[in-house]
This record gives structure tokens, sequence and C-alpha cells, in this order.
């Protein structure tokens, strides 16, 4: 995907809400948000009458911004969840949730999902024993996924910092370096905090 050089805090303060894009600085007092949450600029503090158009893009962009995706990957999956059978809202954060850089760091292996992505970029994940550093590659019920032996310390040493780290129930964890994908996961397992079917509407508009 595209680097983002702009600073990442601002996308938590521009979408007024936490998107957890920092790992360990988002839930300690120098997280940004915590002392200004109103969106950065000139002004900021100003209230704005958000349009109906507004409200469906803001939910869009707070979506896009949590898993990191480009403008157009964005849409690409939305049509990829269109496509199929189902509500579409959930066919489309089921696709996000199965991407290898969010089960990697929904397993706990990162203390974000652009740690992970890093993380995968750089070849220290295996799937089912095979080399895998595309973040983007679907995974699927069954799939083992594995940390390789040169990123072990760099693992655990994120698992140390944050000990009471629950590995949502669709996922199950094998070990300290190794999980498997238990099953696709449900809307109600999904703690994403984004309404999708206003990213459903913004897109049939």
């Amino acid at each position: 995907m595209s680097r983002h050089i702009t600073a990442t805090c601002k996308l938590c303060r521009r979408e007024k809400v936490k998107l957890f894009l920092k790992g360990d600085k988002c839930a300690s007092e120098k997280c940004p948000f915590s002392r200004r949450s109103f969106p950065p600029g000139q002004h900021g503090k100003a209230p704005v009458r958000v349009s109906e158009y507004g409200i469906r893009l803001r939910e869009k962009q707070k979506a896009r911004r949590i898993y990191g995706l480009t403008e157009k990957q964005f849409a690409k999956y939305f049509d990829m969840a269109a496509a199929r059978r189902g509500d579409t809202g959930e066919q489309l954060l089921q696709l996000l949730e199965l991407r290898l850089d969010n089960v990697v760091y929904r397993l706990g292996f990162a203390a974000s999902r652009q740690a992970a992505r890093q993380l995968v970029k750089h070849g220290g994940v295996n799937i089912n024993g095979r080399k895998a550093n595309i973040p983007s590659f679907q995974t699927k019920i069954n799939d083992v996924i594995q940390i390789k032996p040169k990123r072990v310390a760099l693992v655990k040493a994120v698992q140390e910092k944050a000990p009471d780290y629950t590995v949502p129930v669709w996922l199950t964890q094998k070990g300290e370096i190794e999980g498997q994908v238990a099953a696709v996961p449900s809307r109600d397992q999904i703690d994403t905090v984004v309404e999708e079917q206003m990213i459903v509407e913004y897109y049939s508009r």
C-alpha cells in the first residue's frame, strides 16, 4: 500500500475517535487524542454541521484508516463483498478481518496493524509452513500462522507488554508464536467500531 507520511495520530483526531493505530502509545498518557480530541487544524474546535453524505464518508474513512488501506484497495474490497451472498457490510468486515496482517495483529503478535504489516512484509510469518510476505493475503479456515524464529524475540516483547490480551474467539492461539484461523468471524465477533451499513450506503449512492 502507499505510505502514510503525515502524523498518524491526526487521523484519530480527524475521525473524532481513537483508532488505535500506534499500539502502546494509544493506551498511554502520551496519546494526542486524549489531550486534543478535536480535529486538527485552525478550525478544529469550531462546530461543523455534517451532511448525510459527510456522515457516510467519515464512516468509510474511519474503516479505511483502521485497516490501513488506500481508497482504491478499500473500494476493491467493497466490490468483492457486494458480489457475495449475505449482508454486504458484514461480508466487507469479514474480508478485512481475514487479511493476513490483521490476523497477525489479532493473534497478538504485533502491537498494531501497521506493525503487523511490516512483520509480514519483512518475511517474519509463515502460513501452513510456507513463506507469506503479502499483507493482503486472504486467510482461510484452518490456516496456521507461525512466526519465524528470527522474529520470535520481537513478538515476545510485544506479548510481554500486553499480558492480558485476549485472542478473538474466531482465532485459536496454539502457542506463543503460532495461531490458527478457527472460523470466519461473525459481526458480533468483530470489535471494529464502525457502522458498516453507512459504508454500504456511501458506495450505493
